[in-house]
């Protein structure tokens, strides 16, 4: 296969890549995407608001909930046949990584019966996906989450995903529910202000550690940032995250506050806040 790509999205015929879902355009209406994201809920819903006429995500290790996953059964309903690959096949945040070494971990129903399998090559199950037709099942609404939790001295907010972090949002101190991989297209972009610190899902870490690579990132950009374990967080919900994430990794920034791991969200936000 010729594979086109520019900025972490590209093509091969009716099959796009795309190393994130959540900045889909109109192009990609009625294609199969092979993408880097997670494959909890709210990527199901993004994949059915644009079109999709199949897609491939990464399962984050499934994780608290099988949250991992969550896309599945969303998109099941609205007859779009989708999978997940193993996040120990290809790197989360990459959707040329996925498309060339995933192996599928979980398909829906919708999937099976275009002859998805688990174990297939996600370029296999890709091309049975172009078998399936847009489906015309009603679109329920579903809206990420962004709050803020506390608005000074240091402000706290939390996002489901950190695209929904605004430049506005330099010095707060942001608990997302988004992993902490990187996306293949821009490796340096960590968060999109200067905030006083980030805390992130680490989805199972994964091959190469690609679920924990945003430390590294924010280390250089000066900021204190860490990720949860995946099993004590559901991905994808940062209130989850603030409930109940244990955090597994920190980056040196956020070890200068006192902060390691085994500690809880709140203990992040305190130490960071004093």
């Amino acid at each position: 296969m010729a594979l086109k790509q520019t900025n972490g999205q590209g093509s091969i015929g009716e099959i796009c890549l795309a190393d994130s879902i959540t900045k889909l355009g109109p192009e990609f209406r009625n294609k199969v995407l092979v993408c880097g994201s997670h494959g909890g809920r709210y990527c199901g819903y993004l994949a059915a608001f644009s079109g999709l006429r199949g897609v491939v995500l990464n399962d984050a290790g499934l994780g608290k909930n099988n949250a991992g996953i969550g896309a599945l059964d969303y998109l099941q309903p609205l007859g779009i046949p989708a999978a997940t690959v193993a996040h120990t096949s290809a790197r989360i945040g990459d959707g040329a990584d996925t498309m060339e070494r995933g192996r599928v971990s979980y398909c829906n129903a919708v999937a099976s019966e275009l002859g998805c399998l688990q174990g297939q090559a996600c370029h296999e199950v890709a091309e049975f996906m172009l078998q399936g037709s847009l489906s015309p099942g009603s679109l329920t609404s579903y809206e990420e989450s962004r709050t803020v939790l506390c608005d000074g001295p240091v402000r706290v907010l939390v996002c489901d995903s950190a695209s929904l972090v605004k430049p506005i949002d330099a010095g707060a101190i942001v608990v997302t529910g988004s992993h902490g991989g990187i996306l293949a297209g821009r490796p340096y972009y960590g968060i999109s202000a200067k905030v006083r610190g980030a805390v992130f899902n680490d989805a199972g870490i994964g091959i190469e550690e690609a679920g924990i690579q945003r430390l590294k990132v924010l280390e250089r950009a000066g900021v204190p940032a860490a990720v949860v374990d995946y099993n004590s967080a559901c991905i994808g919900d940062a209130q989850s995250t603030w409930e109940s994430g244990v955090i597994s990794r920190v980056n040196e920034q956020a070890e200068k506050f006192g902060i390691v791991p085994s500690m809880v969200v709140p203990d992040f936000v305190e130490l960071l806040s004093a």
